[in-house]
C-alpha cells in the first residue's frame, strides 16, 4: 500500500475530498546542485493536489463519520492498482500506435503504396483507438474500489 498524508477539505457521504502537496525527493542527493530534475521541482513548487478519496468507516445509518473537515489523514492506494493503471495509461495507447503503424508499414509493403502516408495514418488510428479505449476503461474503473485511494487512518492532533 502506498501511503500519503492529506487534509481534508470537504465530507460527501461515503467519499471525502482531500488535498496533498505534491513531495519531490529532490535535495537529499549530492547531485542536487546539477541536477535537471531538482531545478524543475524548485521551479514548479509544492502545489497541491486535490482527490476524492473513498472513506470506509462512513456508515449511513449513523448520518455522521468519524473524519471531519480539516482533519489530517493517511491516505493509500494500493500498488497493483497504480501499476495497472499506469500501464493502461502509458502502455496501451503507445502499442496500439505502434500495432497501427505496423500494420500499415505491412499493407504498405502489400499493396505497393508509395511513401509512408499509410503507416503513418494508421499509426494515428491506432492511437486514436487506443485512447479511446482508455476512456472507456477509465469509465468502468472510476467507482471500482480496488482503483480507488482509500482513509487508511486520521492523524492525531
Amino acid at each position: 500500500m502506498i501511503e500519503e498524508s492529506a487534509h481534508v477539505v470537504a465530507t460527501e457521504g461515503e467519499f471525502v475530498w482531500v488535498e496533498t502537496q505534491r513531495q519531490s525527493t529532490c535535495g537529499g542527493c549530492a547531485a542536487n546542485q546539477a541536477c535537471g530534475t531538482a531545478t524543475l521541482a524548485k521551479v514548479l513548487g509544492k502545489r497541491r493536489t486535490r482527490v476524492r478519496v473513498l472513506n470506509p468507516d462512513w456508515n449511513p445509518a449513523w448520518n455522521h463519520d468519524d473524519v471531519r473537515v480539516g482533519d489530517t489523514v493517511i491516505i493509500g492506494l494500493d500498488e497493483t492498482a497504480l501499476i495497472r493503471g499506469s500501464l493502461a495509461v502509458y502502455a496501451t495507447p503507445l502499442l496500439s500506435m505502434f500495432a497501427g503503424g505496423l500494420i500499415g508499414a505491412l499493407l504498405s509493403e502489400r499493396w505497393a503504396v508509395s511513401g509512408e502516408s499509410l503507416t503513418l495514418g494508421l499509426g494515428v488510428a491506432g492511437l486514436i483507438a487506443g485512447l479511446l479505449w482508455l476512456k472507456g476503461f477509465s469509465r468502468r474503473i472510476r467507482d471500482d474500489s480496488r482503483y480507488q485511494p482509500v482513509v487508511l487512518r486520521r492523524v492525531p492532533g
